[in-house]
């Protein structure tokens, strides 16, 4: 590795250090949010649907992982169609995690959404063709990642006991909110990336960021792990 990719790499992990540090680090939630998720009642459609969205902004782990998926992308059509893969992953575990209180272990759930965006770092890089000599299916792993992204949002949830009152509603509007916060993000994301594919330095820069998304990703697994074993 060069000099010049080095200082490429650099620079984007510790953009992502600094992007996944402090409260975004344990999705951060305020004091006024934790209160009204813990003492709400009935059917609160709009403060649901914009703490879903204000989650998904803030959700370093799902972007990482989005960040990766459509990084090589370059048609909007395939944009949307792997977009939609993650989405209907994570809408189902999630609606279905919440409704009937499927509890998964927080820790062992956001190490493997850290392993997702360690996967898709290491795909993007070619290291599946390189290492094993075979592409795995990306639509299928996306869904599948997808799944488990869903599972980490419930579990989210979940720790606040929201009422039964208007929970269907409620988780509906939660959503739906996810899915605003999910392409307001993405079309940044997208202009970012489409500015910089303009730019010579490209290649490099596609280089150092799918290496700091692997990187990153291990990162938050051994994170979680070790909060499950000293936790």
């Amino acid at each position: 590795m060069n000099n010049k990719l080095l200082s490429v790499c650099l620079k984007v992990i510790a953009l992502l250090m600094a992007f996944v540090s402090s409260d975004a680090f344990a999705h951060g939630v305020d004091d006024s949010t934790r209160n009204f998720l813990e003492n709400n009642t009935g059917v609160q459609f709009i403060p649901f649907l914009y703490i879903g969205a204000k989650h998904m902004v803030t959700g370093y782990d799902h972007l990482l992982f989005l960040v990766g998926v459509i990084f090589f992308l370059y048609k909007s059509k395939d944009v949307l169609l792997y977009v939609t893969m993650f989405t209907i992953g994570h809408s189902v575990t999630l609606l279905y995690g919440v409704l009937n209180d499927i509890n998964v272990n927080p820790y062992i759930i956001d190490a493997i959404i850290g392993l997702s965006v360690a996967y898709k770092g290491f795909d993007n890089l070619g290291g599946f063709k390189k290492v094993f000599g075979k592409q795995p299916n990306t639509k299928l792993a996306v869904l599948i990642f997808g799944l488990f992204h869903g599972f980490g949002l419930a579990t989210k949830l979940q720790e606040f006991k929201i009422p039964d009152d208007g929970l269907l509603s409620n988780i509906i509007a939660f959503n739906l909110g996810v899915e605003l916060g999910q392409f307001a993000a993405l079309g940044i994301i997208l202009l970012l990336i489409n500015a910089w594919r303009k730019l010579p330095s490209y290649e490099r820069f596609a280089v150092g960021t799918n290496t700091a998304l692997m990187s990153a990703g291990f990162m938050l697994v051994g994170f979680q792990m070790a909060g499950y074993f000293l936790n």
